[in-house]
């Protein structure tokens, strides 16, 4: 796959980036084409972008801003890390849209920040560009400029955030005011950073707030702007620094392992449209200088990535970021998405503030963990398995602790809470992407195990109960729910990863007459995946050859209706036609049971029958036994 020539890219460099071929030239030129490409959707002052899609629940001033915002990150980025030699225009133009934006009679003027309000947001992006281009931008503003800039900043003094990463919006914006001696609130700050030792959970893991919110906002979120605001507050940081350099290096150790041989991310949690942004913590680390990661892995992940988005028409013919992953696709995105929010993606281009002459930028690319060897690893805080394979690049993310939802009150009812496809799903991957939109999800057939009423109402996974994440083994269970019955069923599953397979298996309370029903990972194209099922397995194929199956091993029908592949079509962020394996069982007698299936994702060739030979089940009692065919003994 290549690069769109619309790009204008320069010749990749193999010497240098023998992975991927990409130098700081080639970032430089992105970033150009992106900021040069909002210019005709410039308010004429410059203080917003209007950019075309659809409007977010703040309407479209507050869209306009985010536009600017947004966008004067990447500028700012591009600005500080030339030293200033850039084109004068770039400069002028986020210049003039400060004067514009904070001038109530300009006819573009942002609107006011208001508690809880999108500005807040935005403000912190204005608030960190304005740092970073101080000289260029800031000491260069007319005095009235500077003094309705600090105005409109203001009004974030004693305000009222959102409680969870917006708490940081409001530290780095008034670390900002101190910054250029306007006054501010040293109780708003210390109160945000104190706010999220709260949420701190462990191995360089933080919860997006209160309850189990793991996700890329860890990254480019809660380990970002705290170390952002210490690039404001310099040594009046009270020590605090030192903490979130440690607490990000422990987090990096760990972040390679979520980025495929071809740079993609795995496609799990909110604000996916941000895309390259998910690049922020890695840029961090080399920033403040915390990172355990060798340079030249810094440059290869990073330039990965952003070549992977790069190659899939990410920006586009335009030169515009749409809202969705690849293509536009609205169900991936949230109601507070609008037309300008992929550029928090600008983010993801925080390295360019390293100086050309930085490790970062001249060493030799070295490989990814995946790229080396297959990737077993255990994260314990978000409840969480990683499971690369070397021969195909696919990294699989098994979900057994992150589902968005605030914390269990053990006296409230185990069922409640929301049901997000970002959130519910047994596993993700860096090839596949979960079935999003509502059609899809009112199935919810892949990645679940769902008890499926006589009515064809499947139960959700709401909220998920951690029970075990260690070495190769994840365990957790949910509170299914049928229509028209007031009780509860337990729903366990333990996932047990060997060689480049997952074995689930689900140990199940039902009423009588349910059907148990398991799905695999969706796999998505622009032509419709093959779809191949036989006795005890199904199979999905797209036609440049990724197989999602599933192999019954204990538990399911075996008969012909046993073992069968949906379909869907505009459901899925990776293409417009999507197929699912999934495994069915009998009617259910009532009681508890057991269902034991094998779990594949791979661009090898796959063999299900062999497959449904390579393990052996054991149920007892209390425990079910998995012996492999090398002789591993898994008991669970």
């Amino acid at each position: 796959m290549s690069v769109p020539p619309y790009l204008r890219l320069p010749a990749p460099d193999r010497l240098l980036s023998s992975r991927t071929g990409w130098t700081r030239d080639h970032w430089e030129a992105v970033a150009d084409r992106m900021l040069d490409a909002l210019v005709p959707y410039a308010t004429p002052g410059f203080a917003q972008y209007r950019l075309p899609g659809r409007t977010s629940w703040s309407g479209i001033v507050s869209d306009g801003l985010e536009g600017f915002a947004r966008s004067f990150l990447l500028a700012a980025c591009r600005i500080a890390g030339a030293g200033g030699a850039v084109d004068p225009a770039l400069v002028e133009r986020y210049a003039a849209g400060l004067a514009a934006g904070t001038d109530p009679g300009s006819g573009e003027a942002w609107p006011g920040l208001t508690d809880c309000s999108q500005q807040m947001v935005e403000a912190a992006s204005v608030a960190v560009a304005l740092h970073e281009t101080r000289p260029w931008i800031w000491d260069r503003l007319d005095a009235r400029v500077q003094e309705r800039v600090v105005d409109w900043f203001s009004g974030f003094v004693g305000g009222r955030t959102w409680d969870n990463n917006w708490r940081l919006f409001q530290v780095v914006s008034e670390q900002f005011l101190a910054s250029v001696g306007a006054p501010y609130s040293r109780s708003d700050i210390e109160s945000g950073l104190d706010r999220i030792e709260d949420w701190y959970v462990g191995d360089g893991w933080y919860t997006d707030g209160d309850g189990r919110n793991f996700d890329y906002y860890i990254g480019w979120a809660m380990h970002l702007y705290p170390l952002l605001w210490s690039r404001m507050a310099g040594a009046d940081d009270g020590g605090r620094t030192d903490v979130y350099r440690e607490r990000l290096r422990r987090f990096l150790e760990d972040y390679p392992h979520f980025f495929g041989a071809d740079g993609a991310p795995v496609h799990q949690g909110r604000s996916l449209t941000y895309r390259f942004a998910a690049l922020a913590p890695v840029w961090m680390g080399a920033l403040a200088d915390c990172t355990p990661l060798a340079p030249g892995l810094t440059r290869r992940l990073a330039s990965g990535t952003m070549r992977h988005f790069a190659e899939r028409g990410v920006p586009d013919e335009r030169g515009l970021l749409t809202l969705g992953w690849y293509d536009t696709f609205l169900p991936s995105t949230q109601p507070y998405s609008g037309p300008a929010s992929p550029y928090w993606a600008s983010k993801g281009f925080l390295g360019l503030l390293l100086p050309a002459d930085h490790p970062v930028w001249t060493a030799r690319e070295l490989p990814l963990p995946v790229e080396e060897s297959d990737q077993y690893m255990a994260l314990p805080a978000p409840g969480w398995l990683l499971h690369g394979t070397r021969d195909d690049g696919i990294v699989r993310l098994v979900n057994h602790g992150s589902d968005h939802n605030p914390p269990y009150d053990q006296t409230a009812d185990p069922s409640e809470g929301t049901h997000d496809p970002h959130y519910a799903k047994l596993g993700y991957s860096t090839a596949t992407a979960p079935e999003a939109a509502p059609h899809a999800l009112a199935r919810s057939v892949d990645g679940h195990l769902a008890l499926v009423a006589p009515d064809g109402t499947p139960s959700p996974r709401r909220r998920i109960h951690p029970l075990r994440c260690e070495g190769r083994v994840a365990a957790s269970w949910y509170a299914a729910r049928l229509p028209g019955d007031d009780r509860t069923y337990r729903v366990e599953t333990t996932s047990v990863l060997h060689g480049p397979w997952e074995v689930r298996v689900h140990r199940v309370e039902a009423p009588e007459g349910v059907v148990v029903r398991e799905g695999g990972h969706a796999v998505a194209h622009a032509e419709s995946p093959l779809a191949q099922a036989g006795p005890d397995w199904a199979l999905a194929r797209t036609p440049d050859g990724l197989s999602s199956a599933l192999v019954a091993l204990h538990g399911w029908d075996g008969g012909v209706e046993g073992a069968a592949v949906a379909r869907d079509v505009q459901s899925n962020a990776h293409g417009p036609r999507s197929a699912i394996p999934y495994l069915r069982s009998r009617p259910h007698p009532g009681g508890r049971s057991i269902h034991v299936s094998l779990v594949v994702l791979s661009r090898d060739t796959v063999h299900p029958e062999a497959l449904r030979d390579s393990v052996r089940v054991h149920t007892g009692a209390d425990s079910v036994v998995l012996t492999f065919l090398d002789g591993t003994t898994v008991e669970v």
